[in-house]
C-alpha cells in the first residue's frame, strides 16, 4: 500500500512542476526512474514473500542506478546505445514482479472464497 501511495504522490509532484531535462539527460533520467521502479517491485514482491531486506534494497537501488548510469555513459562513448539493453532488463523484471505479486494476491483471493478447482489450476 506504501508503494503505491508513493508512485501516485510521486507522480503528481512531476506533473504539478515544470521540470526541464536538457536532451542528453533524458536516458540516464529514464534508466533511473526504470532502476527505482524496478528496485520497489522487487521490495514489494519480497516483503509479500516475507523475505524483505532493508540493506539489500538499499543496494540494489544504488547499485541499479549505478550500474545503469555507467552503461549508458561508455555506452555514449563507443556509439551503442547500450541504455536500450538496461531498460530491456528492467522492464522485465518489473513484469516478472508484477506477476510474482499478482500470483500471491489471486492465490489469496481463491483461499478465501473456496474456489478449490480453480485454486488447483493456477497452482
Amino acid at each position: 500500500m506504501i508503494l503505491i501511495f508513493a508512485i501516485i504522490f510521486g507522480s503528481t509532484l512531476a506533473l504539478m512542476f515544470d521540470i526541464y531535462l536538457p536532451p542528453q539527460f533524458i536516458p540516464y533520467a529514464a534508466m533511473m526512474i526504470l532502476a527505482s521502479l524496478d528496485s520497489l517491485f522487487g521490495a514489494y514482491t519480497a516483503s509479500l514473500n516475507g523475505k524483505y531486506n532493508f540493506a539489500i534494497f538499499i543496494t540494489g537501488f544504488f547499485g541499479n542506478a549505478l550500474i545503469s548510469a555507467l552503461l549508458i555513459f561508455f555506452g555514449k562513448k563507443v556509439g551503442l546505445d547500450l541504455y536500450l539493453a538496461a531498460s530491456l532488463v528492467f522492464v522485465m523484471r518489473i513484469f516478472q514482479n508484477f506477476a510474482i505479486s499478482r500470483r500471491y494476491f489471486l492465490k489469496r483471493f481463491m483461499k478465501n472464497n473456496d474456489n478449490e478447482k480453480i485454486f488447483e489450476k493456477i497452482e
